[in-house]
């Protein structure tokens, strides 16, 4: 059977956005949970074949609904009579992943990995769609949440909140060993530890990219709030005023203005108010340099 021309199976892993940056799940729009990675426009191609592809994959997924739904049946047809057809599969599990059904994704990505267990491009999608019903679920009961407000729905939720972070870390794990260069990995691997309540895993591995100076500001920011879950003050500010008050690396406005907020609200608690006023003026200068970020003259 002949590929879709609309769907290309070439890339780079390595190289796509992934939901591993959703960390901010209330803020994550459903319709990035659709987006199978081969039909994302993010990536990194300045040649006109690639730029070719990627307006092709735009067309598919404006085609019309009946002709989904048959392509998506031609295909799941054609691969029980012809189970070794990767770029079926991929294409397959990209139609799923558009139609919003993870599951169905990760169902035939499992089965696509039976088949070529060494595949690359298939354990990735097969991660992806994982994360995506993770992160599926756990909009939908955050959702019922809001209208419900019973002790089933509570433990329901925080089951919810687990599992997104347990998938997060299985992925990260397991991509890190297939590449432990991925610095950026470590971040996400810390931030879905901290929300797993495993704090001091977090701080260890947060610990290889602090002299990384792209990722360190990130870093010391999620330490300062392990720290502080673990009770050890000291170390916590430490780790924040590094994100706020360093010179040698800049952090981000916005990541500043996070840790200010953090060293400002220890300072009401414990009453120290030589740093209070400093952090309240390094404050209002990163809220003014991060709202000048994001609406640039």
């Amino acid at each position: 059977m002949s590929p879709d021309p609309t769907h290309s199976s070439a890339r780079n892993p390595d190289s796509e956005r992934s939901l591993l940056g959703k960390t901010d799940w209330k803020q994550t729009p459903s319709s990035e949970l659709n987006k199978d990675s081969s039909s994302t426009d993010h990536l990194n191609r300045g040649d006109k074949e690639e730029a070719g592809k990627q307006a092709r994959v735009q067309e598919k997924s404006e085609a019309p609904q009946a002709v989904k739904i048959e392509r998506r049946q031609t295909l799941e047809h054609h691969l029980r009579a012809s189970p070794t057809d990767l770029d079926a599969y991929l294409e397959l599990a990209h139609i799923y992943r558009n139609e919003n059904r993870p599951a169905d994704a990760r169902r035939i990505l499992k089965q696509a990995r039976e088949v070529f267990p060494e595949d690359e491009s298939v354990l990735w999608e097969y991660e992806e769609a994982v994360l995506a019903r993770s992160l599926q679920q756990l909009r939908e009961v955050a959702e019922i949440s809001q209208r419900l407000n019973t002790n089933e729905i509570d433990r329901e939720l925080q089951r919810s909140e687990n599992d997104w972070a347990c998938r997060r870390i299985e992925v990260c794990q397991s991509r890190l060993a297939r590449n432990p260069m991925l610095d950026d990995l470590r971040l996400s691997l810390g931030e879905a530890m901290h929300d797993a309540g495993r704090y001091e895993d977090a701080i260890h591995e947060l610990s290889c990219v602090l002299e990384k100076d792209q990722h360190s500001p990130h870093a010391y920011l999620l330490q300062g709030r392990c720290y502080l879950q673990l009770g050890k003050t000291i170390e916590a500010m430490s780790a924040l005023r590094a994100v706020a008050l360093r010179r040698a690396v800049v952090a981000p406005a916005k990541i500043r203005v996070l840790a200010l907020q953090l060293l400002i609200s220890h300072a009401h608690r414990t009453g120290v108010t030589q740093t209070l006023a400093l952090y309240q003026e390094q404050l209002a200068r990163a809220e003014k340099e991060s709202l000048e970020n994001e609406n640039p003259a």
